[in-house]
């Protein structure tokens, strides 16, 4: 078994070396600078075509915005560089990759080398410090959509005074990033800026719902684009939309008051187990070794983790009411 985990910690640091020498030594693609210039001067157009890639549009894009070879091959898997913007992550994704890889070799290594941590707890202590930084990520996202979500009511609102005031949609939509906190601001302001550099407003505001996967900027984006085919009292509509929105945060919350009682004891079930698991660890490390070292042990251990995700599907489908 130690054999195992030493090559396992070997094989994560030398992949994460590798990684970081091949971020340090490669070689950046035709400067986005000059493609941007080269847009606005006509001799290129931008990549925003139905059925084209959004993000690469060099409009719509920061200026260092260029992929590396380990993000060219988590691409293939999905689109990690989406999933730090949506969570205003403060990283690229070569080095969201190169953190995850450290921490789980370090954690490994640490197994190892440290004599008060069993050896045999290095093949779980390795994926949990690795995934702690996705973790992160997905928790900041969540958090940030939330909030997103939030401010669209005011959002909308903010809009249809500004076209009542006799003010241009891109006027509107103007005034929210700047009256606005963030992250609604940053995303109205990035629609803004868009549009400015001449990309048409309805793709700008495509872009924005393929940034922010939200239903509620769906509808504003969607009744935008129908009334600017058939024309409406846009005002008016952005008006029944905010008040839909904020009926359905306060049915939301009746649901989240109702269902508290499922949720605190789904979350009192699922942690009972491990944290029996640390205090019996504690008292009597031995008995509890036999789940690593039998292998009844490594089958009852297999299903406890396969019985804990069922339950916590199970009790994650009865506490979740969409609304």
């Amino acid at each position: 078994m130690l054999t195992v985990v030493v090559i396992v910690a070997s094989f994560l640091g030398v992949a994460a070396l590798v990684g970081g020498v091949a971020i340090l030594f490669r070689s950046d693609e035709t400067s986005a600078v000059e493609e941007r210039l080269e847009i606005l001067a006509g001799t290129k157009s931008p990549a925003l075509a139905r059925g084209g890639d959004p993000e690469s549009s060099l409009l719509s894009s920061p200026l260092d915005e260029t992929r590396g070879m380990i993000e060219k091959l988590v691409s293939r898997v999905g689109n990690l560089r989406r999933l730090l913007e949506q969570a205003d992550a403060p990283l690229d994704p070569s080095r969201f990759i190169l953190i995850s890889a450290g921490l789980a070799g370090g954690g490994a290594i640490a197994c190892i080398l440290v004599p008060s941590i069993p050896a045999v707890l290095a093949p779980v202590v390795a994926p949990v410090l690795g995934a702690t930084p996705l973790l992160w990520v997905l928790l900041r996202r969540r958090k940030r959509l939330r909030k997103f979500g939030q401010q669209m009511p005011e959002a909308l609102e903010l809009i249809s005074r500004a076209l009542r005031a006799g003010h241009s949609l891109a006027s509107g939509i103007n005034l929210v990033s700047e009256e606005m906190n963030e992250p609604i601001a940053n995303e109205f302001r990035r629609c803004y800026e868009a549009q400015n550099l001449g990309i048409p407003l309805d793709e700008a505001l495509e872009d924005m719902c393929e940034r922010v996967p939200n239903l509620d900027l769906r509808f504003f984006v969607t009744a935008i684009v129908l009334q600017r085919q058939t024309g409406g009292d846009l005002a008016e509509i952005l008006d029944k939309i905010g008040s839909l929105i904020r009926e359905r945060f306060k049915i939301w919350g009746q649901i989240q008051a109702l269902t508290g009682e499922g949720r605190l004891s789904g979350i009192v079930l699922l942690a009972l187990p491990p944290a029996l698991f640390v205090v019996m660890y504690y008292l009597n490390p031995d008995y509890c070794m036999v789940l690593f070292t039998d292998p009844l042990g490594h089958k009852m251990l297999a299903a406890a983790v396969v019985m804990q995700i069922i339950g916590a599907i199970v009790i994650k489908k009865i506490i979740s009411i969409k609304v």
